[in-house]
């Protein structure tokens, strides 16, 4: 059967890796025995994606990413150009850790900027995003907005990724999307009429 996704010759796609309809993997990219792509995903230039990582379908990685054993991202997930993932919190190259990756799942629609570092082992929620050149070091809300070393939120974004400015009334409106949102407590809902 022929496959049904793009790869520039230069790729190396490993055995039992699997991949979606209508991905594309470019020039010196590496998928590794396990891994799963789903459908539509962009990985670009210089990206390795090691075994057992799950990505859902459209996630966009771009150039010189790795990500490692213990990643999951959900649908529609933005990984900005040399962000970094880690799976090990104590590493130390003379003792072997392999059996100790620890988790890292991205919620549907998040994006990480630019030379962005993850922590392991701290969740990123849907929707969330990471500013560029962020250090995240605990687990992070649906819709936070997070800047800075270590991370720290700032405010709150929308599904379609812009700055919510809350009223008296704890609403505030997506300018592009026109969709409205809820400030309670600590966290934000959207708004379904």
């Amino acid at each position: 059967m022929e496959k049904e996704y793009f790869a520039h010759p230069t790729a190396v796609i490993d055995d039992g890796a699997q991949i979606g309809n209508g991905t594309k993997i470019w020039h010196f990219s590496h998928i590794m025995p396990q891994a799963v792509l789903g459908e539509r995903c962009n990985i670009g230039q210089n990206v390795v994606i090691s075994p057992e990582v799950v990505l859902g379908k459209n996630v966009k990685v771009q150039n010189n990413v790795s990500i490692y054993t213990g990643v999951s991202c959900d649908d529609d997930v933005f990984l900005g150009p040399s962000m970094v993932f880690t799976n090990v919190s104590n590493p130390r190259s003379g003792v072997n850790r392999r059996n100790a990756y620890e988790k890292t799942h991205v919620g549907k629609g998040a994006t990480i900027g630019a030379n962005a570092t993850i922590v392991c082992g701290h969740d990123i929620g849907e929707y969330a995003f990471i500013g560029a050149g962020a250090v995240v070091t605990k687990t992070v809300k649906p819709y936070a907005l997070l800047v800075g070393n270590p991370a720290r939120q700032i405010g709150w974004m929308s599904q379609f990724g812009h700055r919510l400015h809350f009223d008296e009334n704890q609403k505030a409106i997506c300018p592009e999307s026109g969709q409205a949102y809820k400030l309670n407590e600590d966290q934000i809902e959207l708004i379904l009429d």
